[in-house]
């Protein structure tokens, strides 16, 4: 006759194995916390990638500044005009010198182009009295304040109102492939007419 199972009581079995803690198996400590190893190599990884996208940003830049320099390199201050050739003009001067006066940069940039026959330069249109913005008659070759009546002959030199001074000058110069470029962050006044970039020579 075979002999019955032997049944343990549930309270001599072997529980040494496992731990239950709340209704979840707790997993050995080697599991819970990363090596050194692994945080090192995850942090490296973060970093070389970190890495790659600042080159790739970099040569995008660079390859912008090598195809399209004239964007890149003026500031926002700086606005290319033209070239000397677009202010040629086959007209007598004027009363003050003057031969034309180029208006269609005023409204967005608020600056006049002046010609003489020996030089070139840019007249901010910002009225000396309390800084209205001045507007040109070609008509009877002035320049009128619209806020107080200031005027200002063809070369920017006030003659009426309470302007106390000329129109003032900007920076004008040439970049190495001629274009005239006019900076309005540079502002001359009327004792600084004859500095070296408020005008340029025509030869």
């Amino acid at each position: 006759m075979s002999q019955p199972p032997v049944i343990t009581p549930l309270d001599e079995q072997d529980t040494t194995s496992f731990q239950i803690v709340g209704s979840r198996k707790e997993r050995p400590a080697s599991e819970q916390n990363p090596s050194r190893r692994e945080f090192l190599q995850k942090g490296l990884s973060i970093a070389g990638w970190g890495a790659l996208f600042a080159c790739a940003a970099g040569g995008t830049y660079q390859t912008v500044r090598f195809f399209f320099p004239s964007v890149v390199f003026h500031p926002p201050s700086v606005f290319q005009i033209g070239r000397l050739e677009d202010f040629l003009s086959t007209g007598q001067p004027d009363a003050h010198g003057v031969i034309l006066v180029e208006d269609r940069f005023k409204q967005e940039h608020r600056f006049f182009v002046v010609r003489e026959p020996a030089r070139i330069y840019a007249l901010f249109a910002r009225c000396t009295h309390l800084g209205c913005t001045v507007n040109w008659f070609s008509n009877l070759r002035i320049f009128k304040c619209p806020c107080h009546g200031s005027e200002f002959h063809s070369d920017g030199r006030e003659f009426a109102g309470p302007a106390p001074r000329p129109l003032d000058r900007l920076k004008i110069s040439l970049d190495t492939e001629g274009n005239l470029l006019v900076d309005t962050s540079v502002v001359y006044t009327a004792q600084e007419f004859e500095a070296k970039k408020a005008y340029i020579e025509i030869g």
